[in-house]
Parts: structure tokens; sequence; C-alpha cells
């Protein structure tokens, strides 16, 4: 998935609204994130592609704190943007520094499939999220150069009740007309090390050269820092 940035500088006007800031944190608060004090994990990697074996290592100290080597150096950016991606998901922030820092309101109750809409205001990104059960079940963002819908299809259930990702697809659109421009279908197994959730093996299918492309990216022999 690309990355992005959300910026707390459009300051907006909307009123927020109670209840819909206590779904969405309730939700927050039910995501699965590494534990304060959390330092760190390295490991062995091995990515694969049709007719492709790269191995390597990573060291994440956080997504800003990130060493990966790989035997092939295209390889080796593509797995650092994933690790990076996947540790600011879970690094572990509360809610007033992140969605909780915007003015939150209820979309309309449209019986929707994936649950109630939530408007995240004066985020820059025109984000909208949908939860269900108390789980962000949908995120939605528009910008001028991109625009996306994350359908979150699938999680697991940690043993302090907090819900962990295991599959969802991301749609790219076109902002200017709403083009469908790419999927990516994402697959996620976790290992679990003296009680904490890691990567174990994730899985991406996406479009490229006009074929889905399956590359594969595992993490083996973890040690925590």
């Amino acid at each position: 998935m690309q990355s992005y940035n959300r910026s707390a500088e459009n300051k907006s006007t909307v009123a927020d609204d109670p209840k819909a800031r206590e779904i969405l944190k309730r939700a927050n608060e039910k995501t699965y994130r590494w534990p304060d004090g959390f330092k760190g994990f390295s490991a062995d990697l091995i990515v694969r592609q049709a007719g492709k074996t790269s191995k390597g290592r990573v060291e994440l100290k956080s997504a800003r704190e990130l060493s990966v080597k790989m035997d092939d150096p295209e390889i080796q950016e593509w797995a650092e943007g994933q690790i990076a991606m996947m540790a600011v998901h879970r690094s572990a922030r509360p809610f007033q520094e992140s969605d909780g820092k915007y003015s939150l309101t209820l979309g309309e109750d449209d019986s929707h499939p994936m649950g109630q809409l939530i408007n995240i205001n004066g985020d820059g990104m025109n984000s909208h999220y949908r939860v269900q059960d108390d789980r962000i079940t949908q995120i939605n963002r528009r910008m001028e150069r991109m625009a996306f819908t994350i359908n979150v299809e699938e999680s697991l259930v940690t043993p302090d009740s907090r819900n962990l990702t295991t599959r969802y697809t991301v749609y790219y659109f076109s902002p200017k007309d709403n083009r469908l421009t790419n999927v990516e279908s994402y697959t996620d197994h976790h290992a679990v090390v003296e009680g904490i959730h890691l990567p174990g093996m994730r899985r991406i299918s996406f479009v490229a050269d006009q074929q889905v492309v399956t590359r594969s990216l595992e993490f083996l022999n973890h040690t925590l820092f």
C-alpha cells in the first residue's frame, strides 16, 4: 500500500459529535497494537515471487528506525516500505494523537453491511471510516493525487480481546473521475513471541504490467530487543 501523510493543519469548523467520538475511540482501543515499551525486533526475511527468491534481514525499532538488508536492491526497497507500514499500523499511539485530534461526526445511518459511517473532519484527506462491532471495517481517504478504500475483511482476536487484521483489500481510484486504477489484496499471518504478535508472513497480490503479481514476505527467527 502506498504511504501518505495526514495533516492537522486543516482546522475544521464542524462541531464534534460525542457519539461518533465514543464509537471510534472504542474501536481504536479494541485494535491490537504493540505494547508500551516495545523496543522492536529482528528477524530473517525471505521474499518470494514467481521464479524469484530473495533473502535478507530486518531490524526494527520503530517505523523510522528500520534497517532492511536484502540481496536484491529493488526487493529491499519494496520490503522496507511494507515493514515500515506494518510498524506505523502496529505502534502504540493515544487516540487523542491520531484520529481523536480531529472533529468526528456520524454519517447517515444507511444500514451499510460494513457498519456505521464516521467522518473525520479536518484531516486534509476527506477521510471517513465505517465501524461495526467495535471494529474499524473500512477506511476511505481522498487526496489530490490518490484516493483509496480499504476493506478489512478478516481479523483475529488476541488473548487481550483486541482485533488484529489478517486480511484486507485496498482499492485505488483516480480522484478526478473515480476510475479504479489498482487493487491490492493483503493476507497477514502473525508470529507470537513472548506474548507479542509480530509479523510472520504477508502475502500481497497487485496489478503490474497488465498482470496480477503476488509476493510473499516471510519473517523467521524473531528476536525481541
